[in-house]
């Protein structure tokens, strides 16, 4: 299952060749977001935080919703994004929720279930890139 979570379709790819099966644009950072970071890489923590505060905001609910129904399915999930900086970029952080956390925390960390177990969403979840050529 390859998930796009970027606001806007990475350009110079073509929809039959980004194979994309499903596109959350509610799960992107906001736009002011996305440019105070990009001006910013250095700022990570920061991004960070921001980031996950507005996925706690009601209008990322139903899209966060969806993410974990699709990481509890069997099959793989990957996450797309069009961010050059394949450390550093919204779907990390979206990989760091579904492999520890239920909700968007108030802090940027991951939190793990007692433990240290981590839950079945985990084994599904990882990040490609959907860069333009």
């Amino acid at each position: 299952m390859r998930v796009l979570v970027d606001r806007l379709w990475p350009r110079g790819l073509s929809k039959d060749r980004a194979a994309v099966d499903q596109w959350l644009r509610d799960l992107a950072p906001s736009d002011s977001l996305r440019k105070w970071f990009h001006a910013r890489t250095e700022a990570w923590p920061v991004f960070r935080k921001r980031y996950l505060k507005e996925l706690a905001r009601p209008e990322s609910a139903q899209a966060l919703n969806e993410l974990y129904r699709l990481a509890n399915q069997p099959k793989k999930l990957t996450l797309l994004f069009a961010s050059k900086n394949e450390e550093q970029n919204n779907a990390v952080v979206l990989k760091d929720l579904l492999e520890g956390m239920r909700k968007p925390p108030t802090g940027s960390g991951p939190r793990r279930r007692p433990g240290g177990a981590r839950p079945s969403s985990e084994k599904n979840a990882e990040v490609r890139t959907a860069l333009s050529t």
